[in-house]
């Protein structure tokens, strides 16, 4: 056996948060080979890695696969500065490489907004609403959880930077990684996420005026290690603030989903959202209804909120009415306790969302997505 077999046995070994070959990304420092004891040094991109145990499991599984190999020892290291630079620039370029460029074309103080990029094949998806309350987020979650369940790979803006909630939602139990300035946001149920919840304490209040939100929106654009996903689900704030209008303007070709109640009132206020896209030239690709009804212990079901709404709005806008969500008190909990109910699929509210996610990503694809004028009434 040789250190070549060894490093080829770990060439299919993926860094967990960087999804790429802990071999190319240089972490295996050193090889040594006394069997039935192989030996190997891992450098980690950061001290105190949160997902060290995993990368551990891998790299015993994948060497232990050889023959005559019956111990496997890992020794940990940490990269260098220069080590996390090199990753850094081979993985996300020099942040001040598109310098000169301007705002119009995607670009926000020199730096590409990588989504905006004609030759992006990223999805970019706003979820919004007109008031507060309607469960926009909740769909977001489990949105990108049925997303990810199709096999893509999906990926959370949490933009609510006044109302964060997508990590506690999504089960996520560690921060960001920083590598070189880079920001590499943590995953749960296959969706990376990245939110103002991860730099201020939770019930720390976010007072800032329209040029800062402006720029953590672009923090979370372009200092992030996105990696090219399938989709970008951008969790919008309620109404038609700063934060929807900084989206219009870095990235031009979203598709925007509006999240409303059956409530006559609600579908009202949702309009608002949908008839500011058009004024900033924003796509509406469809409605989606939520707290649709209750069904009772008698299997009867009941219309709370009242009928109607999701469906009126749809025909105002001429797009499709792409969902229904009933209300269920397990959607809440697991909104609470980090468990999306899309997670499983034969459940109620986990089958909508697997449907919701299949309309999205099949029938209103790009090819045939909808492309209609926006009528206000």
């Amino acid at each position: 056996m040789t250190t070549e077999t060894v490093t080829e046995a770990l060439r299919p070994v993926e860094d967990p948060e960087l999804h790429r070959s802990i071999v190319d990304l240089k972490m295996v420092r050193r090889i040594d080979i006394a069997l039935p004891d192989v030996t190997v040094a891992v450098d980690l991109t950061i001290a105190g890695c949160p997902l060290r145990n995993e990368i551990d499991r891998r790299v015993t599984e994948a060497v232990k696969a050889l023959d005559g190999v019956d111990r496997v020892n890992i020794e940990f290291g940490v990269m260098t500065d220069e080590q996390r630079e090199e990753l850094r620039r081979n993985l996300h370029g020099d942040p001040g490489a598109t310098a000169g460029s301007t705002q119009a074309h995607g670009h926000a103080e020199g730096r590409a907004v990588p989504f905006a990029d004609p030759g992006s094949t990223t999805r970019v998806l706003l979820i919004a609403s007109g008031k507060g309350g309607v469960g926009k987020s909740s769909v977001t979650t489990n949105l990108a959880v049925a997303l990810a369940a199709r096999g893509k790979s999906v990926a959370v803006v949490d933009a609510d930077v006044w109302g964060f909630s997508i990590p506690r939602m999504l089960g996520i139990d560690h921060d960001p990684t920083i590598i070189d300035e880079m920001i590499v946001p943590p995953a749960k149920h296959g969706v990376r996420c990245i939110s103002m919840g991860f730099f201020v304490e939770e019930d720390q209040p976010v007072i800032w005026r329209g040029p800062m939100l402006h720029k953590a929106l672009e923090q979370f654009l372009t200092d992030v290690f996105w990696d090219e996903p399938d989709y970008l689900i951008v969790d919008l704030p309620p109404g038609t603030g700063d934060i929807a209008l900084s989206i219009a303007q870095f990235m031009p070709r979203s598709e925007m989903f509006v999240v409303t109640t059956p409530q006559p009132t609600a579908e009202k206020v949702a309009q608002r959202a949908a008839y500011m896209a058009r004024k900033v030239q924003l796509s509406v690709s469809g409605v989606i209804e939520n707290m649709s009804w209750f069904t009772g212990d008698d299997g009867k079901r009941y219309e709370i909120f009242g009928s109607g709404g999701g469906d009126v709005l749809a025909r105002a806008l001429d797009v499709p009415l792409v969902a229904q969500v009933p209300l269920v008190p397990a959607l809440r909990e697991g909104a609470d306790t980090g468990s999306p109910l899309a997670v499983d699929p034969s459940t109620e509210v986990g089958a909508v969302f697997a449907r919701m996610a299949e309309m999205i990503d099949v029938t209103l694809a790009p090819k045939r997505r909808y492309h209609r004028e926006l009528r206000v009434s």
